[in-house]
């Protein structure tokens, strides 16, 4: 049930990471048939590609629907903008959407991005005692709350037979997670691309693990559920444009890391080899990656992560 009375949302904002609860976002909005809101990230490179070009925007214009794009920081920011209906649709992790079902957010899954594992990963300094996963026991080890890393850390330390309790988990955003591990403040950081490519050629830091073999690491397109019931014509034409966009990247990776390069801040070879990581192959949800949406729940209910448990099929159109 959507949050729809001040006390919903003081709950809802009570119930997600405090990441969340500081972000200065629009006021609370109603569905408007005429305005597409979409939320990014910079990291999120095939949307930020089609904003760069302008392309949903023609499309839409025969439609008579205006698209504003708005940024946010990371995955759960994005789907509290969501929730308080700032935007209609955006792009985010695995783990931001369990987090936001979880404390009430109003959403449903649209599509899905084919598994990415090598786009996220755990670093630790060259010079770093730690050579395994197991020697993170114990550790200070640095990520998101809330973003996709946060499933990958505690599935990664499962399969190496430890538990989430046995580090110490330091959430930090990607900015200053990077600077802790420089200086010494932690002894690892889980990251995604391009911010996992960056530190390895930028910085001193070794790969210690990817996801390969431990998380599928998919990524999701998600929509606030009135405007997915309303407009499947303009969240159609999204994901047609956004398919056409994750083609050419595929085809023309140098050209679409050159273009990046100065929206992200970072250099094109780093973007590169970012963008190498990922598929930019998009599908329609079904069963089977709702299912290892909902085993990432019942983990983070288990270990009390989330405050109750949820049913992440509840989160689609029927």
């Amino acid at each position: 049930m959507k949050c729809t009375t001040l006390r919903g949302r003081r709950s809802l904002l009570a119930a997600v990471p405090a990441a969340l609860v500081g972000l200065a976002l629009p006021a609370w909005a109603k569905f408007d048939n005429d305005q597409f809101r979409i939320g990014y990230q910079k990291a999120a490179s095939t949307l930020v590609l089609l904003k760069a070009k302008g392309t949903l925007e023609k499309r839409l214009v025969p439609l008579g629907v205006k698209l504003t794009w708005t940024e946010f920081p990371a995955g759960p920011q994005l789907l509290e903008g969501l929730n308080v209906g700032a935007i209609d649709f955006g792009y985010v992790g695995e783990a931001p959407p369990v987090f936001a079902q979880a404390a009430g957010a109003d959403f449903v899954y649209t599509a899905y991005e084919v598994p990415t594992p090598r786009a996220e990963g755990v670093i630790v300094a060259k010079d770093s005692p730690v050579k395994s996963v197991a020697d993170l026991k114990g550790r200070k080890v640095a990520f998101n709350r809330g973003s996709d890393v946060h499933w990958f850390i505690i599935a990664l330390l499962r399969k190496h037979g430890l538990d989430y309790g046995d580090i110490q988990p330091a959430f930090l955003a990607p900015a200053d997670a990077r600077a802790a591990l420089e200086r010494g403040a932690i002894d690892a950081w889980a990251i995604w691309d391009p911010f996992l490519a960056a530190a390895q050629s930028q910085g001193n830091a070794r790969l210690l693990a990817n996801a390969e073999g431990v998380a599928s690491h998919h990524q999701f397109f998600l929509s606030q559920r009135e405007f997915a019931q309303k407009r499947r014509d303009v969240i159609g034409i999204a994901m047609e444009e956004l398919g056409k966009e994750g083609q050419w990247v595929r085809q023309n990776v140098a050209a679409a890391a050159a273009q990046l390069a100065p929206i992200q801040g970072l250099d094109a070879a780093t973007i590169q080899s970012g963008l190498q990581h990922y598929e930019h192959v998009y599908r329609p949800i079904d069963a089977k990656v709702l299912d290892e949406q909902q085993r990432i729940a019942d983990t983070f209910f288990e270990l009390k992560l989330i405050p109750r448990k949820i049913v992440t099929k509840d989160a689609v159109l029927s």
